[in-house]
């Protein structure tokens, strides 16, 4: 996993998707600084936040070094992502809220929480070890990043977004409990979360509050 470039871009599911999850989250957690008017200094650190906390917290979750550390092609991938978030800048109004954005965060999603699953499973743990561990893989970068933009991490709000992730990691571990090959897990994982999240943007899907739980059951 701590290859050369050729084994980023061309290895094993790992490599793949977390080159894709990589650039995506940069991109996306950089649009959002750009948005909020941060210099390049601070729209780097978000990106990069963005980019490597959920990595982090995963590996650190199943007690190894974080790859960031290890490996400095994964730090060479965030500052592209940053890098194509100000170039889109230079375009775009709001590159944040921009189509290439939107899908670039479905990408994201999709390639860490399938990353996160592939780590899980090879580190051993229960099942729900592999769903939690892909979603926080997915979903930690966003909140760190939110954070950083202080504001309350959008995940605990209304939006179909972690639940992706979590539906995600339960179809690798099911792919891989029926004897599926760690690629086709992977592929299947990936396919879930990036094509519930993009139907969840298409038609507005939102997790319902307690509060409006209780309204309905009241009237």
């Amino acid at each position: 996993m701590t290859g050369s470039v050729s084994a980023v871009l061309f290895g094993d599911p790992f490599a793949v998707m977390n080159t894709v999850g990589l650039v995506a989250f940069a991109l996306v957690g950089a649009s959002k600084a750009v948005r909020e008017e941060f210099d390049l200094f601070g729209v780097a650190v978000v990106g990069l936040a963005m980019a490597f906390a959920g990595g982090v917290t995963r590996d650190l979750l199943v007690a190894r070094v974080p790859l960031v550390l290890r490996s400095p092609v994964e730090i060479l991938l965030g500052l592209l992502g940053v890098a194509l978030a100000v170039a889109l800048s230079a375009w775009l109004a709001s590159p944040d809220e921009h189509p290439v954005t939107l899908v670039a965060d479905a990408v994201g999603l999709a390639a860490f929480a399938t990353t996160g699953a592939i780590v899980a499973t090879d580190a051993g743990v229960s099942a729900f070890g592999v769903v939690a561990v892909a979603t926080i893989n997915a979903v930690g970068g966003g909140a760190l990043a939110d954070i950083l933009l202080d504001r309350a991490p959008f995940i605990l709000f209304e939006d179909f977004y972690a639940s992706c992730a979590v539906l995600g990691g339960v179809a690798y571990w099911v792919a891989g409990a029926l004897g599926a090959p760690s690629g086709l897990a992977a592929a299947t994982c990936a396919a879930v979360t990036v094509g519930l999240r993009l139907v969840a943007v298409a038609r507005g899907w939102r997790l319902p509050t307690a509060k409006r739980l209780g309204d309905r059951f009241g009237e």
